[in-house]
């Protein structure tokens, strides 16, 4: 934790110097010399974009470099079109709901979903013409996403427009691609950085799945030659034989397949055995051991180049902050300008704050080493260090007393103890009703979450939640994320035990009442570090669900335009799967009959479908089923080719999240509770007679006067989130300082190739 003060003197530089000395002009009021602009607030602007682009991890190629691409920048970046274009890029989605094949009672005529496809592509249309009024053609011909995402524009376009002509769909697994614009909408940034790592991860994995693939056809021709003369009809035939492994794979079809060779003899089992063993419990685990290992440089590289591009944009914002008496440090009043732009939703007082945490010279003036921690300052969240007296101070006597006393009673040691055994007596009380004989589920569902018991929790519980509240008021209960969830679990349980006793036919309510017991998991270690990791993967785990959500599409698509014109009832007559799709007047006859409900009749039934696939138990009757009745044994790569897609993902996946937890697990170790409570705090002290020397606006000063001690001295806290990023900047600080040495390095050396050229240049034009 850093503490420092400014002295009262350090200020009058403003004085001296007039602030209309730009040290460099913006591009932004380039061939624009009127008196009537300011140009000061263009170079606070184009700063701003600066920093909003290292945040968001954009190419400067795509900077706007002329007054006349700031408009269609602008337009383009806000939060009204971020809404726009993440709204209609969803609405292209939703169209699938009501095409052919359509869920029912959604369909709609071709005329109107190709109308509003129509305007979806549009406005996601209108975005791609504003880049290029800023960027150029030069520039988006390099951009491989934009060129990506105006090649499938003008595909689907095209496509839409022969619907609307002819009045009927036709064959458009083109479809699939829409996900690509919602990808590309800012709310899915993070989505398309996990894309990219799944693309750089691919190499190792395509190298695994090629030995993995050699293995397979391998195994396949050998068990060919030995068991199709067995009368085995998963041998039967060469691609019999591949496919029946490929399926073995999986595990789907063991031990159904081994058996009509084991039942010849005896020894067949080594084969499959040894199959098995080789594909299935070392490879795939090889295959995870690479990803990880591929998957953990990735992510520290990603760290890595995000921290260079953000200090990039630093130093590119600050070129445009210096004035010319002072070109290699920024003032206040030039960095609340930036602060205008950058972060407008930032009040006065925590301008001030980030402006001297920034300066830990204490010198009243940033230096570009200072300034290249801008995103972390502003990442703070501030509070007095010596928190003022207890909100219910100016309360009614009998009111503060009864506020005092509850703040006492939680204080004390034991209350989390009487707590946690309210929690166990709760579980105790569950079990017991479960015990209990029930006249039907209603009844038994009444006594478990609606009986006099659990009434009593449920009070004892909110009267909890209360004197935590009265005792430290709702902003600080709510900071907690385990009091937010205990006052969410509760009052849901409450509310779910009403609706039971007004409709009892809510049975779903009872899983509302066990919640609470989640928080006796706190009290192990063991347990802290899995709820850790869980923090630190929300971010990644919502980029995996749509990443999984986008393949589903895609897939979902391909399987309406290739499948949805065959019924499964009764089919596959005289095959291995033909009883898993009969259809049954008496449901109770089988339970395997209902299989013909795995089909791709529509986007939803599509997507069950997919995700039965993707569990691979029995996957290979829906996989014959549609290779039976469609009468194309080849339709059976398409089954193939999504277990493939959906077995690297998932790797994937499992290994980011052995990553997330090796880190956090290391990161434990190498810190201690004081090393982190310093790491995420920083003070800052600030004087009263140095600011106003800061500020020279009476109103503003006036308006401080709620936030700093008139004419004393002031310290404040702020506190950082204990983020992915945070911590990889503590775990990483060593590799950091190489890292900001190397770029330092190549910079140098760009500049002196420079003058060397410039040199040799002169050398010639004087000879």
């Amino acid at each position: 934790m850093s503490g420092f003060q400014f002295s009262s003197d350090i200020f009058s530089i403003t004085e001296i110097y007039p602030i209309d000395e730009m040290g460099s002009r913006s591009s932004l009021s380039r061939d624009v010399d009127s008196t009537d602009i300011d140009h000061w607030e263009m170079n606070y602007h184009e700063a701003a974009i600066f920093l909003e682009e290292g945040e968001n991890n954009e190419k400067f190629d795509s900077h706007p470099r002329h007054p006349s691409a700031l408009p269609a920048y602008l337009l383009v970046h806000n939060k009204l079109y971020y809404g726009l274009d993440l709204f209609f890029s969803m609405t292209l989605l939703a169209l699938a709901l009501v095409e052919n094949p359509a869920v029912d009672r959604f369909e709609l005529p071709a005329i109107i979903h190709s109308t509003l496809e129509l305007i979806c592509l549009g406005v996601i249309g209108v975005e791609l013409a504003l880049k290029l009024r800023w960027i150029g053609w030069s520039t988006i011909l390099n951009h491989k996403r934009t060129m990506i995402k105006c090649i499938t524009l003008f595909i689907m376009v095209i496509e839409a427009v022969a619907v609307l002509v002819r009045q009927s769909s036709h064959f458009r697994v083109t479809r699939g691609l829409r996900p690509l614009f919602l990808v590309d909408t800012r709310a899915c940034g993070a989505v398309r950085r996990y894309i990219r790592q799944i693309l750089q991860s691919l190499p190792p994995i395509l190298d695994m799945l090629v030995l993995l693939l050699f293995f397979v056809c391998s195994y396949s021709l050998l068990g060919y030659f030995l068991f199709s003369a067995h009368e085995n009809f998963y041998f039967k035939t060469l691609p019999d034989s591949f496919i029946s492994m490929f399926v073995l794979l999986t595990t789907a079809n063991f031990p159904d397949v081994m058996m009509p060779s084991y039942n010849k003899t005896k020894w067949s089992a080594v084969f499959f055995i040894s199959y098995i063993s080789t594909v299935l419990y070392v490879l795939m685990n090889l295959m995870l051991a690479v990803v990880y290992e591929t998957f953990t440089g990735i992510e520290k590289d990603k760290f890595r180049k995000l921290l260079l591009h953000k200090r990039q944009a630093c130093k590119l914002a600050f070129r445009l902050l210096v004035s010319r008496q002072n070109p290699n440090t920024i003032r206040f009043k030039q960095f609340q300008g930036l602060m205008r732009y950058f972060s407008p939703k930032t009040c006065q007082r925590d301008v001030i704050l980030i402006y001297r945490q920034l300066n830990s010279s204490g010198t009243g003036l940033l230096t570009q080493d200072e300034f290249l921690n801008i995103y972390d300052a502003i990442s703070l969240r501030w509070r007095h260090k010596d928190p003022p007296d207890p909100w219910f101070t100016a309360a009614w006597p009998p009111l503060r007393t009864f506020c005092r006393n509850a703040r006492v009673l939680v204080s004390l040691p034991y209350f989390e103890y009487i707590v946690y055994v309210l929690i166990i007596g709760n579980g105790l009380a569950m079990f017991i009703r479960v015990m209990e004989s029930s006249v039907d589920l209603e009844d038994g569902a009444r006594h478990f979450c609606a009986s006099w018991d659990a009434w009593v929790f449920y009070m004892l519980f909110l009267i909890e939640a209360l004197i935590r509240i009265i005792s430290f008021g709702w902003i600080d209960y709510i900071s907690s994320g385990w009091n937010t969830y205990d006052l969410s679990v509760t009052l849901l349980a409450i509310w779910g035990s009403v609706l039971l006793l007004m409709s009892p036919g809510f049975t779903f309510v009872v899983i509302l009442r066990p919640l609470r017991i989640l928080r006796l998991f706190k009290l192990k270690k063991r347990y802290r570090d899995i709820f850790g990791t869980l923090v630190l993967l929300s971010p990644l785990m919502w980029s995996t669900a749509v990443v999984m959500m986008v393949m589903y599409y895609f897939f979902a698509i391909v399987g309406m335009e290739l499948f949805a014109g065959y019924t499964l009832e009764n089919c596959c007559l005289n095959s291995t799967v033909e009883p898993f799709y009969k259809f049954y007047s008496n449901s109770s006859n089988s339970g395997i009959a209902y299989y013909y409900l795995n089909n791709f009749s529509n986007l939803l039934t599509s997507g069950v479908t997919l995700f039965e696939l993707t569990v691979v138990n029995n996957w290979f009757i829906i996989m014959d089923a549609y290779a039976f009745v469609s009468g194309q044994p080849y339709l059976r790569l398409f089954f193939m080719i999504f277990y493939l897609f959906t077995m690297v993902v998932l790797t994937i996946v499992v290994a980011s999240v052995l990553e997330a937890f090796r880190f956090r697990i290391q990161y434990k170790q190498q810190t201690s509770k004081k090393d982190e409570e310093l790491m995420l705090h920083e003070e800052v002290i600030i004087d009263w007679n140095s600011l106003q020397q800061q500020i020279h606006d009476p109103k503003l000063l006036e308006s401080l006067q709620m936030d700093f001690v008139y004419g004393g001295v002031t310290s404040y806290i702020g506190r950082r989130a204990r983020t992915r990023d945070v911590l990889q900047r503590h775990m990483y600080i060593t590799e950091i300082t190489q890292w900001l040495q190397e770029a330092e390095n190549e910079e140098r050396q760009d500049i002196n190739s420079i003058i060397e050229e410039a040199h040799i240049n002169a050398r010639l034009i004087t000879a």
